[in-house]
């Protein structure tokens, strides 16, 4: 399987390697793409802890005014209260502009062990609801019947490595990659080359949905953040960032959790209506 992704932190002018929270082959940069435009993605969130300041380690989405969509590996076992995290909205380069927002309530998937077993995801509730505006916005979430069928064109964004273990250089913009959605089962297929794992083995698990090419894709840092995709003029989350072997590896596609099979358990805390 995987083997453990470093998250690499910009300190001082030099770098310094961390274990990620959630000791799990977590995926972090952008792989083949550009800096985002200023006026895209303004759902876009980093999520912070403090290690000497407060440094960013995960991505995460606005869907509500008050409540972050991440994933549970970002936060689990090494952030268990909310006082050791802060968000911060739509930021063009990191640490630039900073106006860091305080959580109140963590909440992980109660099925999530590893991302490897799936139910990799989470919700953060910040302490008071953003103020909503032409730089940030909620990014919608699917309706139950989206598939997001095979070849369908999203993105994913974050401010994580430019590809394996190579970190993001000053001033640490926004990177954005255009991705196309690959069949859960072809995806599984590519997964089991390789590797010692039994063909009965399902590696990609129906919740979890995959997208990327061997040369687009998400990397490490941008775990927790948003793949989006534009559905009949909207914009839609399909997955949260998860995990997947390497950066933009031939045959090993960038593997996201699926957002339509957790709607109910996020409508447990998120109101569906702003």
């Amino acid at each position: 399987m995987p083997s453990l992704l470093g998250l690499a932190l910009p300190l001082l002018g030099s770098l310094v390697v961390l274990v990620a929270p959630g000791k799990v082959p977590e995926r972090a940069g952008i792989v083949g793409g550009q800096q985002a435009p200023r006026n895209k993605w303004p759902w876009q969130v980093s999520l912070r802890m403090q290690h000497i300041y407060w440094v960013h380690f995960c991505g995460g989405s606005l869907i509500h005014p008050q409540w972050v969509l991440t994933a549970a590996h970002c936060l689990g076992p090494g952030i268990q209260e909310p006082t050791g995290l802060r968000v911060q909205l739509r930021e063009q380069n990191l640490y630039y502009e900073d106006q860091l927002r305080p959580v109140n309530r963590i909440i992980v998937h109660p099925s999530y062990y590893t991302a490897q077993d799936g139910a990799d995801i989470a919700l953060l509730e910040l302490q008071e609801p953003a103020n909503l505006s032409s730089h940030v916005q909620v990014i919608n979430l699917p309706p139950r019947s989206e598939t997001f069928p095979p070849g369908t064109p999203c993105w994913v964004t974050g401010w994580g490595d430019i590809n394996d273990d190579i970190s993001l250089p000053p001033p640490f913009p926004l990177k954005q990659v255009k991705v196309p959605i690959v069949e859960n089962s072809q995806c599984d297929a590519m997964y089991h080359m390789d590797i010692s794992t039994g063909d009965n083995v399902q590696i990609v698990k129906d919740s979890m949905m995959c997208a990327g090419t061997v040369k687009k894709d998400s990397c490490q840092g941008d775990s927790g953040g948003p793949l989006t995709c534009r559905m009949n003029g909207t914009w839609l989350q399909a997955g949260v960032v998860s995990w997947g072997e390497g950066c933009a590896h031939p045959n090993r596609p960038g593997i996201y959790t699926r957002v339509t099979s957790f709607l109910d358990w996020i409508h447990q805390y998120v109101p569906k209506e702003l």
